[in-house]
C-alpha cells in the first residue's frame, strides 16, 4: 500500500466514522457512467472498461450492505446502447450475463430485472430469470438491475400495461379516464412495490440522467462525481452518502 491509498483509507474512515446511519438513503440508484473513457485514458479496450466497472459492483453493494441500503438500482445497458457497434455491443451483453450470474450466486443479494426483457437476446433474458428465480428468497439488499432499460420506456411499458389490465376487466376508456391517477400507473412500473430512490448517482462527471428512473426519481437527490466508475472508491461512496445526509428533503413543500 502507497501513501496515497493510506491517506484515502484513512480518510474513508474519517468520514464513515461520522455517517448517521439514520440519514442513509434506503434505495440508491446509480449510474455507472465511464468505463470506456477510463480504459481509453488507461490505454485499454472497451471490453476491459466494461469489465472493470463491472468488477465495481461487488464493492459497490458491500459498501451499501455496510450501511444499511436496501435497495439498489444499477444501469447496466440503456435502451440507446444497442445502437452500438455489434463488436462492442455483443462483448458488452457477455460481461453483464457474468455480472448477473455473479451477483445471483453470491447468495447475499435479491436480484431483479428492471427494462424490456423483448429486445434483449434470449440467452440474456434466461440468464435474467434465472437470477431473478435464485434469488427470490433471498432477504439481503434489492439489487435491481436495468438492463434494456429506458425511462420513457417504461412509463410507455406501464400505460399499455394499465390499459391491457383495464381492456381484459371491461372498464371503458371514458370510465378509465375518470380514475387514473399516479398511483395507478406506479403500480404497473418496473418497480412496483418498492420505495422511490433516495439518491441517485452517476460518475464520469456528466450531470444529467439520460433517462434513467424518469418517474421514480421526481423526488430524488442527485449526487454527480467526477470519477469514471471503474475508478469509484469507498470514500467517493461515503461522500455521495455525506452530501446526501446535510441536505433538507422538502418534497416541494
Amino acid at each position: 500500500m502507497n501513501l496515497r491509498d493510506l491517506v484515502y483509507r484513512l480518510y474513508a474512515r474519517r468520514v464513515e466514522g461520522r455517517l448517521d446511519h439514520a440519514q442513509v438513503p434506503k434505495h440508491i440508484g446509480v449510474i455507472l457512467d465511464g468505463n470506456r473513457r477510463w480504459a481509453k485514458a488507461s490505454g485499454g479496450t472497451a471490453a476491459q472498461g466494461h469489465q472493470a466497472g463491472a468488477d465495481k459492483i461487488s464493492e459497490l453493494l458491500g459498501w451499501c450492505a455496510e450501511t444499511d441500503v436496501e435497495v439498489v438500482t444499477l444501469w447496466l445497458l440503456s435502451t440507446d446502447n444497442f445502437d452500438r457497434p455489434e463488436e462492442e455491443l455483443k462483448p458488452l451483453l457477455g460481461i453483464i450475463e457474468n455480472t448477473v450470474r455473479n451477483l445471483a450466486a453470491d447468495g447475499r443479494w435479491r436480484v431483479h430485472h428492471v427494462g424490456t426483457l423483448d429486445l434483449l437476446p434470449d440467452h440474456t433474458q434466461r440468464v435474467l430469470k434465472e437470477a431473478e428465480q435464485a434469488t427470490a428468497d433471498v432477504k439481503g439488499i434489492l439489487v435491481n438491475v436495468a438492463v434494456g432499460y429506458g425511462g420513457r420506456q417504461e412509463i410507455a411499458d406501464a400505460v399499455r400495461s394499465l390499459l391491457l389490465e383495464h381492456a381484459a376487466k371491461g372498464t371503458s376508456f371514458e370510465e378509465l379516464a375518470e380514475i387514473v391517477d399516479v398511483e395507478h400507473i406506479s403500480e404497473h412500473l418496473y418497480t412496483r412495490g418498492q420505495p422511490d430512490p433516495d439518491l441517485v448517482i452517476r460518475t464520469s462527471g456528466e450531470q444529467r440522467l439520460s433517462g434513467f428512473m424518469l418517474w421514480q426519481s421526481a423526488h430524488s437527490e442527485y449526487y454527480f462525481c467526477e470519477v469514471f466508475w471503474p475508478a469509484f472508491r469507498k470514500v467517493d461512496f461515503l461522500r455521495a452518502l455525506r452530501d446526501y445526509a446535510a441536505r433538507h428533503r422538502r418534497y416541494g413543500a
